[in-house]
């Protein structure tokens, strides 16, 4: 049977304190709504529809931007009733033949795994609830099983009594009917209630009603299921959520220094036995060979780094495919378009952008590389920059095989060093330097005897 799956994003969340929409503050640099529609897509779902309210244009905007290739339907709650009412406003999209799946763009974490498990536990025909035990259940709907141990009734904390206040098993508010029932029973839902709304879990009272089993499905993990209001709990979800991270890095060989200072804000893939400092910073897609050293404070986004090789501290390497045994850092800038082949060498203070650095070459000090390709074991001296740009346009510089740059050269773009080539220490080259030769390229030095320095006026 299809499966849709309605999202419910509507609220405001007063409590944020933010212009930002609830659903688009960010965990992990992810709107919570992203990590909810990821899951979703995961699930194959039909149909995806999200109900939307307070800052409406800006939730759309931003998650068409993220997910331009995806079917997203959206529809408008004007007034926030209550969840019932939420769903009900999607009522028209949904497919008549389906199961509904309904989930929370302020739950960011419910993991696909339990997803799939409850929507394989609940067969078409009955309604599922998934639930959580919680030591201190304040706040969420207890639920009520009978002897078989079906749900029976869900009691918001409102309304309950001092002893069903003591249950500690209580409803995630995640639900999965079929949609012809929902269709015919979410109209029976009304606000008699403390707090005067529309409750989605009121439907399990209208199943059991009409002999429609309610299976009770627990989640293993309380995190998948928690939801966030105000800062303090999004900042505690961070922290669980990179916690969770960290473990299963751990679990597939890596080794953290610190598993509470790490931050993921993407994905990492890391080879056995890599090795990863403080206060690291992944963001996009990272992967990381076997036997990788990461030193501490390292930003890395949407890179490569092979086997064996070693990033030193305060390292940003962006866009950039780094290459076996290479090492570089500390202190090193790998802007986008940056490639490193294998055993090469980048060290501390060099910047590189669109640049190639060949087999065994080394920029070790000091170094500006723009648009430039180097070849195999290159050594470029301290203070060495390529100047790529005209103030109109970039120019590329090319440095053939075993080529040596002395010490603070500048080689002018567009320009060539030929293999084998020698240019000396402070040389600015604007010309092709011939292979095998060496190129010097300074002004004449002169002494001026008994010349006096400048003194500061008084």
């Amino acid at each position: 049977m299809d499966l849709n799956v309605v999202i419910l994003a509507a609220g405001k969340g007063t409590r944020m304190k933010s212009r930002l929409p609830k659903v688009l503050q960010p965990l992990a640099k992810k709107p919570l709504l992203s990590h909810v529609l990821e899951t979703c897509f995961g699930l194959n779902a039909t149909r995806v529809i999200v109900v939307y309210g307070h800052g409406g244009d800006q939730v759309q905007d931003t998650i068409a931007r993220q997910f331009p290739d995806k079917p997203i339907q959206w529809v408008e709650q004007r007034e926030q009733l209550g969840t019932g009412h939420a769903v009900k406003q999607a009522l028209p999209a949904l497919q008549e033949a389906s199961r509904t799946l309904v989930l929370y763009g302020d739950v960011p974490l419910t993991s696909e795994d339990t997803l799939t498990r409850f929507l394989n536990q609940v067969t078409p025909g009955q309604v599922g609830v998934l639930t959580v035990r919680l030591d201190n259940p304040k706040g969420y709907g207890r639920i009520i099983r009978d002897h078989s141990g079906a749900v029976r009734e869900i009691v918001e904390e409102k309304d309950a009594g001092d002893e069903i206040r003591k249950i500690q098993e209580v409803s995630t508010g995640i639900m999965l009917a079929d949609s012809m029932d929902l269709q015919a029973w979410l109209p029976k839902i009304d606000n008699n209630n403390a707090q005067g709304e529309y409750y989605l879990t009121d439907l399990v009272k209208i199943a059991n009603q009409h002999g429609v089993p309610v299976i009770g499905s627990l989640v293993d993990n309380a995190i998948e299921v928690e939801g966030v209001n105000e800062r303090r709990q999004l900042a505690r979800l961070e922290r669980l959520y990179q916690r969770h991270l960290a473990d299963q890095l751990m679990v597939e060989g890596v080794t953290l220094a610190d598993p509470e200072r790490i931050d993921i804000r993407g994905s990492l893939h890391a080879g056995q036995d890599s090795y990863i400092d403080v206060n690291c910073v992944f963001e996009g897609n990272v992967t990381l060979g076997a036997n990788v050293e990461i030193g501490a404070n390292c930003v890395i986004i949407n890179s490569t780094i092979g086997d064996n090789s070693i990033v030193r501290p305060n390292c940003v390497i962006e866009n950039s495919t780094i290459g076996e045994s290479c090492e570089v850092g500390p202190f090193a800038r790998m802007r986008p378009g940056t490639e490193l082949k294998q055993k090469a060498k980048v060290g501390n203070f060099v910047e590189t952008k669109n640049s190639v650095l060949g087999k065994g070459s080394k920029a070790s000090h000091l170094t500006y590389l723009g648009d430039t390709v180097t070849g195999e074991n290159v050594n470029i001296g301290a203070g060495t920059i390529t100047c790529n740009y005209d103030g109109a346009n970039k120019h590329k510089t090319l440095i053939g095989d075993g080529a040596f740059i002395g010490s603070n050269s500048s080689l002018v773009a567009p320009v060539e060093i030929g293999a084998g080539a020698t240019i000396g220490a402070g040389s600015t080259i604007t010309k092709a330097a011939r292979e095998n030769a060496l190129t010097v390229a300074r002004a004449k030095q002169i002494t001026v005897e008994g010349w006096q320095r400048p003194t500061k006026k008084k």
